[in-house]
């Protein structure tokens, strides 16, 4: 079976990829995740705030997350407890590129214009092939209008593209008011690929104690529906690479997501649940559904799903949303 495929302009053996996630802290992990199969690890996310530790950055944070109660400080953790330096990531990235011969695609978090750009190129010049840009702007500040928050979107990812030559992911939240026009202008504003979607650790309230307490859970399957439903509506539509990155348990959501038209697919939550080594398993289970529908590449079936191809476009519309309802 041909698993191969196309994502950001990289050739990759196959459509599973290791999300950003701390398993890839570990030159032994990325080498054990090659052996499993894996088309691309993406790195874990550098933190602008482990390297510009000035006061000032960190609290334009807190002022753009709009956490203005002393309580909601507490979900936000402290400089010191980031992993590791700057340093230790970019030789992490010369490390891993000497080691294995898959992609290896950065993965940026930051929130000064200078940090995008900076850090930006110190990843590509350590050598990764690739980067993910992921945003972290949740704006509970009522002031601010969609306008301002997209155009927040496109700046970063203009002026990265501005300054570095590799291909650049951007990983996006699902609350867009039109997702199919913002994907759209971060294809005029340089992306090369959108991965969907990104999950917002969202914080909870202890009762007793009356505190804010982060909160950390596991994506399940039952959360692809939504990035199913715009990676068939994107696809075909637009020249962007596209990446599902939700509720990946298994081989069954590496198949719908490629159904509907993801070039890739990204799993985490499932390797802290069963091992490195279930990448085998999903392998194996992908090639052997293949198999059974007599399906011989991913190419062949990539897509197959979407709205652009789906004889019953209507399903992901209005009319089949009416029809449910009827039905219970």
């Amino acid at each position: 079976m041909d698993l191969s495929t196309k994502y950001l302009g990289l050739s990759l053996r196959s459509p599973i990829v290791v999300s950003a996630c701390p398993l890839s802290e570990n030159v032994d992990n990325i080498e054990k995740m090659e052996q499993m199969g894996v088309g691309a690890v993406v790195l874990f996310s550098l933190f602008e705030e482990q390297i510009r530790r000035e006061t000032q950055y960190y609290e334009s944070v807190l002022q753009a997350t709009s956490n203005s109660f002393p309580e909601a400080l507490d979900y936000f953790p402290d400089l010191d407890d980031y992993r590791v330096s700057t340093d230790r990531y970019l030789e992490l990235i010369r490390e891993a590129k000497e080691k294995v011969d898959i992609p290896i695609i950065g993965s940026l978090n930051g929130i000064s214009d200078a940090g995008w750009i900076e850090y930006a190129q110190l990843i590509e010049d350590a050598g990764a092939d690739a980067l993910e840009i992921n945003v972290f702007l949740i704006p509970g500040d009522i002031g601010l209008d969609g306008v301002f928050i997209e155009k927040k979107y496109l700046d970063i990812v203009t002026r990265v593209k501005q300054n570095v030559s590799i291909p650049v992911a951007i990983k996006l939240n699902p609350y867009f008011s039109s997702m199919g026009h913002m994907a759209r202008q971060l294809l005029s504003a340089g992306a090369d690929g959108l991965v969907l979607f990104n999950r917002f650790y969202q914080p909870d309230f202890n009762i007793y104690n009356l505190k804010v307490e982060p909160s950390l859970e596991f994506s399940s399957a039952s959360e692809i529906r939504l990035p199913l439903l715009w990676l068939s509506v994107l696809y075909g539509k637009l020249n962007l690479s596209l990446a599902a990155t939700t509720g990946v348990q298994s081989a069954t959501e590496v198949v719908k997501y490629l159904l509907a038209g993801a070039d890739v697919t990204m799993t985490a939550s499932a390797l802290y649940r069963h091992g490195i080594g279930y990448l085998e398993t999903m392998h194996d289970d992908l090639r052997t559904w293949m198999q059974r529908m007599g399906f011989t590449s991913v190419e062949a079936f990539k897509g197959v799903m979407s709205q652009k191809n789906i004889s019953d476009p209507t399903a992901f519309e209005r009319a089949n949303y009416i029809r449910i309802l009827e039905g219970v």
